[in-house]
This record gives C-alpha cells, structure tokens and sequence, in this order.
C-alpha cells in the first residue's frame, strides 16, 4: 500500500501548549515569558522525530472533529505522517497538554488526555480488522507505544497475541504514568525507554545509576531498557549486557519532549542498521540538540 507506515506511533496525539519565562520561578510567581502551541503529546513528538530522520510514521489514536483536531490532522501529513487510521470522534475534543518551563527546566504541567483514554480499543481496530494486522497475521514492524493509554489498555498490547509479532517501544510519558508500565515487565514484552525516576518507580526502588536500574528492570522481566539520567550516563541493557555513555554538555533551554526526541532518535538509527552503541551515540546527540534549540541530528 502506498499509504503504508514504517513504524506506528500509539498514544498521544494533541496540542501542546507551553509557556517558557527565562528567569526562576516560584510558587505563585507571575512573570514574562511566551506562549507557545505547537503539536504534541508523546506519540506525536516521537512521530516528528522520526519523520525528520526520513521514516514514514503511521498515527493510532484519538482526535476529535473539532478545529483542533483539524489543523493537527493536517499538521501531520505535511510532515509525511499516515493519519488514515487515527480514530476520529464527533463527540469527544481534541486533547492538550499545558506545561510551564523556566531556567530550571519544568515547573508544572498537565496533560489533558481524556479524550485518548475514553477512545479505548478504538484506536486500535486497524491492528484486528485486517488494515494494519490481524488475529491470522499480526502485526510484525515497530510500534512506538506512550504510557498515557490506560492501564488496561497497556495491560492488552502487553499479553495480546496481535501485538507478539511487533518490536515494541515503549514510553511511559511522565513519572506519574510509570506504573503503568509494570504489564511489560509481567509479559516481558518490548523495549522501554524511562528515566532514572521512572525506573525507581517500576522497581519499587531507588538508583544511584542508570545502569543499576537498566539492569534492576531486565531482572525484573523486562527484554531491554534504556534508563537516561540527565546529565549523567544513560544505559541501554539487556541480558546479555549493558551499554553506557553520557551526553553532551549543552545550554538547556527546553525540556518538554527531550525524552520523546532520544526515543525516537534510538529507533531511527537502529532502524538503519546502528548497533547498540552508536544508536545510542545517535540518540544522545539528538535530544542534546533538542534542549539546546536546535533541531535533533
């Protein structure tokens, strides 16, 4: 098919909406900065990533009919996006995120994914009824997967046959969605992609080290697990070992969607062919680039 994706991208599809002031702020401090909407949500932001790396991303999840959800739809096929299969709803809104960013990093944000999490299996049908896969022949590429789907619905692609054929990536989208990922450890399905917290998080523990929590979560059922820690080494590790390095020092001066960029950047270059070290090379320069203002490299 002509419209075929290389990879899809599952979870949140929406609009991010940022404010970023460029000084320290404290609790209840009202101060200038600006405002910015761009396309975001976890499923989206590693779908641009990995459009700009020259892959062809496919979109399952849910957005409303609404103007919103309009301009996004539109938004994503300019960037070379698939968006046949994206579960379109009269009745429910296109979702939002909102975050305010200072000199630290995040202060506070809300992701508004209701609309994601009442689609349920709707998103996705195309994986059951034939377009994408299906009970005789499931899907067998990359899927990209972010936490912000329901635990049920996590705990489904975890232990579902149609989803035993795909190499699955998968995001916890922020800390307070971590535990949501537990399914994966259970069935010890796919590659997840956490920080140091989120780590600790899904161990019921606490790491000094990204590599102490890489490999704290193999041992705990997970394939494979890449553990960041900010300026710190990040780790890569399966059973059969551990790959460390540490990013880049640059001038951060965002960090809403830094994670979703590595992700995506990992995928990409193991995609062509990298080995573990240079795509993990790769996706460390891509999101120091990120944070930096520039774009992912």
């Amino acid at each position: 098919m002509a419209h075929d994706p290389d990879i899809l991208c599952i979870g949140s599809v929406l609009w991010d909406v940022i404010g970023r002031a460029p000084l320290h702020q404290r609790k209840g401090s009202d101060v200038p900065g600006r405002i910015i909407r761009l396309p975001g949500g976890v499923a989206m932001n590693i779908a641009m990533t990995l459009s700009h790396f020259g892959l062809r991303p496919g979109l399952l999840s849910a957005v409303g009919r609404d103007r919103e959800g309009e301009e996004l739809m539109a938004v994503a096929r300019a960037m070379n996006m698939v968006t046949d299969h994206v579960y379109r709803s009269d009745d429910l809104p296109t979702d939002q995120y909102m975050a305010i960013e200072d000199t630290s990093g995040l202060v506070a944000a809300i992701a508004d994914a209701h609309s994601l999490e009442a689609a349920g299996d709707k998103i996705l049908r195309p994986l059951a009824n034939g377009i994408l896969g299906s009970a005789n022949a499931p899907y067998r590429g990359l899927i990209a997967l972010d936490g912000n789907l329901t635990l049920e619905r996590l705990d489904h692609i975890a232990s579902d046959a149609l989803f035993a054929a795909a190499d699955l990536r998968v995001a916890p989208a922020s800390p307070g969605k971590a535990t949501r990922l537990r399914p994966f450890l259970l069935h010890g399905r796919g590659t997840l992609y956490v920080n140091l917290e989120e780590a600790g998080l899904l161990c019921e523990s606490v790491f000094e080290t990204s590599k102490d929590a890489a490999t704290a979560l193999v041992a705990h059922g997970a394939q494979r697990a890449l553990v960041t820690d900010g300026a710190n080494p990040t780790c890569d590790a399966t059973a059969q070992g551990a790959v460390r390095l540490k990013p880049q020092e640059v001038c951060v001066t965002r960090v809403t969607g830094a994670g979703d960029t590595f992700m995506a950047a990992h995928i990409a270059a193991e995609a062509t062919g990298a080995n573990r070290e240079d795509a993990l090379a790769r996706a460390l320069t891509a999101a120091a680039h990120y944070v930096s203002g520039g774009e992912p490299e």
